[in-house]
């Protein structure tokens, strides 16, 4: 079942959790220390799955002036080539569309996932840059007034 909530909703466990799983992939596995936890936490919203009482995937959704951000996208290790990353960016393209249809989407993807995200209709807006030592390019979705992502 995904969930969305804003950071004042999350339960304790709740937090504990998203927390976990983001330390395990951006800290831990892909051996980057930096501080993952940040201000943005407290104002986006938290889009997640729970399977089995633990969470499987998560992103964070960040309202900014004239953009929406995601960001943290995870997926946790032993539920990986089943879909779920595609399901989650679905989902939270539709979540942003439901609540902000006009603004564009970006994000900051690791370089190898390039056309994984293009195939949501992402295109790059910068050259590949270095973030904690990762490849990195930014990207943007930009839906058509009253249009849909998957035109």
């Amino acid at each position: 079942m995904w969930i969305i909530k804003n950071f004042s909703d999350l339960t304790t466990k709740e937090l504990h959790a998203i927390y976990s799983l983001r330390i395990q992939v951006f800290v831990v596995e892909q051996n980057c220390p930096y501080q993952e936890v940040d201000e943005n936490d407290l104002d986006c919203l938290h889009l997640y799955k729970i399977e089995d009482g633990k969470i499987i995937a998560y992103a964070r959704v960040i309202a900014e002036d004239e953009i929406i951000r995601i960001g943290r996208i995870a997926v946790h290790p032993s539920e990986r080539k089943k879909g779920l990353g595609k399901e989650l960016v679905n989902f939270a393209i539709d979540v942003i569309q439901k609540r902000n249809p006009s603004l564009p989407i970006h994000i900051q993807a690791q370089a190898y996932l390039l056309n994984f995200y293009q195939s949501f209709g992402f295109h790059p807006i910068s050259e590949i840059y270095l973030e904690d030592n990762i490849p990195h390019l930014d990207m943007i979705l930009t839906i058509p007034k009253g249009g849909s992502a998957f035109e």
